[in-house]
């Protein structure tokens, strides 16, 4: 793919996740998404969110692998299941490219241990664990997307666990509060422990507008494409961390303990991102409780 596609504005998709627990997908332990990849009459909803996603304008699609890393699959006994559902992730999404061919597909990296937390584990076992899922995305998609990953070492780690496959790919580091990454460290930290070779570009995954901007200017003086992934939750950072409150929840949706913002309408949204683009971002899209309505108000500002 051309290394220069996101100094132009683009439009990426929303929140996958949600949006399938709003169509009426049952949650199943902590699994989230992937449990639409593990029944297989589930899968028509990430199929139709994809090309929902599209149609409202998104010029791309995140693979659905945010649940379908290896801890997350053990935390629910089906680990065993590891390639089977980034397998289907890769085939569902290739499926709807073939049917909308200008689009791109990333092949989404989640955090391999807890969201929205460092990764303090060993460093091999990152590795390794960033490398089994991208090795099965590689043939599917256009790029790799580090998506909400919360420490320069995690992304330092996982930038070279796809060295071997020569992909460009985009990082999508999370700011839960305040201007440093849940490890303490800063945004422009990141590039000064990576090779940048094949870095398409730098967002702020899964964050409020509220916190994007309070970091515009930092991420703006790395130097590199940037932008955004927002959420509609009313916080991601919460007392006993991510994990341990989604499994005390009681419906399995996460909103259940991060909570719901209703003021974020896709025309506030919208204005919001005029702002943000006015200000340099050129990667614009949604994350959590994110609907194709809001990618549509994105796609009316090119």
């Amino acid at each position: 793919m051309n290394k220069n596609f996101f100094k132009q504005v683009r439009i990426l998709d929303g929140g996958m996740g949600q949006e399938l627990l709003a169509r009426g997908l049952i949650p199943q332990g902590t699994l989230w998404s992937a449990k639409a990849l593990l029944e297989k009459e589930s899968n028509f909803l990430v199929e139709n969110i994809h090309e929902d996603f599209v149609r409202a304008g998104a010029e791309v699609i995140v693979t659905n692998t945010f649940t379908t890393r290896k801890v997350r699959l053990r935390e629910n006994n089906l680990e065993d299941k590891f390639n089977i559902l980034n397998n289907r992730a890769g085939k569902i999404a290739k499926k709807v490219k073939d049917k909308f061919p200008k689009i791109l597909i990333a092949g989404g990296l989640p955090p391999q241990n807890t969201t929205y937390s460092s990764d303090n584990r060993d460093e091999r076992e990152i590795f390794n664990n960033f490398k089994d899922q991208a090795e099965i995305l590689n043939e599917y998609i256009d790029f790799f997307y580090f998506d909400v990953l919360s420490s320069v070492r995690e992304i330092s780690i996982a930038v070279d666990s796809i060295k071997e496959f020569n992909k460009p790919f985009l990082i999508g580091a999370h700011i839960s509060e305040g201007n440093t990454l849940p490890s303490g460290e800063k945004l422009s930290d990141i590039t000064k422990k990576i090779e940048c070779e094949n870095l398409l570009g730098i967002i702020l995954a899964c964050v409020s507008p509220e916190n994007y901007s309070k970091n515009v200017k930092e991420i703006k003086s790395i130097g590199f494409p940037f932008g955004f992934k927002i959420n509609a939750f009313k916080t991601t950072k919460i007392d006993g961390g991510y994990t341990k409150s989604f499994k005390k929840s009681k419906n399995g949706n996460p909103n259940e303990f991060l909570g719901k913002r209703e003021d974020l309408t896709p025309n506030v949204l919208k204005n919001l991102a005029k702002k943000f683009i006015d200000d340099g971002a050129t990667i614009i899209g949604g994350c959590c409780e994110t609907n194709p309505s809001h990618i549509k108000a994105f796609s009316e500002l090119k």
